[in-house]
């Protein structure tokens, strides 16, 4: 048995308006991420591109400008590409250049047009303090991953350097020579023959 119910609309017109209300909701999330994603700073953008990069090809030690670019343009971060991308990834965000006019230390150059990501340990210009990583709320929800994931590869990176770096395994060779002895009585003991 049906039931008619008075002054409803035919279902036809029922579904149409549902479909117009899903789809407006559909639009005012898509404006709602448009808006979220317009907001990120273009050196959020490169370093979210450059770490994607390192993710994606873990055993590449660099990238070139270009793909770091193309890299970000492929993410989609906004609408349109923005022009001043390619200004951070030469300048803007490379530790080991000078402030131009920002000081962020995200990416380090490590040859001509080639960059990877600024890890704790690596030598930079003394003008540059300014940050390493995008703020947590300053990036899309899904790429907060990617901050832990840089936390752990900046440090085994750092791990790896030290191991392999010939004078720096030296570290601590030879403490035992002025273990039991001050370093001071020790020098004043080998020169106290030189007279």
């Amino acid at each position: 048995m049906v039931r008619m119910v008075k002054n409803m609309p035919p279902i036809s017109t029922m579904a149409a308006k549902m479909n117009m209300a899903r789809c407006s909701q559909v639009n005012v999330a898509s404006s709602v991420k448009t808006k979220i994603v317009a907001q990120i700073k273009v050196a959020d953008e490169v370093w979210l591109a450059t770490a994607l990069l390192h993710r994606e090809n873990p055993s590449r030690e660099d990238f070139t400008l270009k793909e770091i670019e193309e890299r970000a343009a492929e993410e989609e971060l906004i609408d349109e590409r923005r022009r001043g991308v390619y200004l951070h990834i030469l300048q803007h965000c490379v530790a080991n250049r000078p402030p131009n006019p920002n000081d962020y230390r995200m990416l380090y150059q490590t040859r001509p047009k080639h960059r990877r990501l600024f890890r704790i340990g690596d030598s930079h210009n003394p003008q540059r303090q300014g940050k390493i990583t995008p703020e947590t709320d300053e990036i899309p929800l899904q790429y907060a991953y990617l901050l832990k994931w840089y936390e752990d590869w900046s440090r085994s990176q750092v791990e790896r350097a030290i191991h392999s770096d010939p004078l720096l395994a030296l570290y601590g060779s030879g403490k035992e020579l002025w273990a039991d002895e001050h370093a001071d009585e020790y020098v004043a003991r080998l020169r106290a023959g030189w007279e």
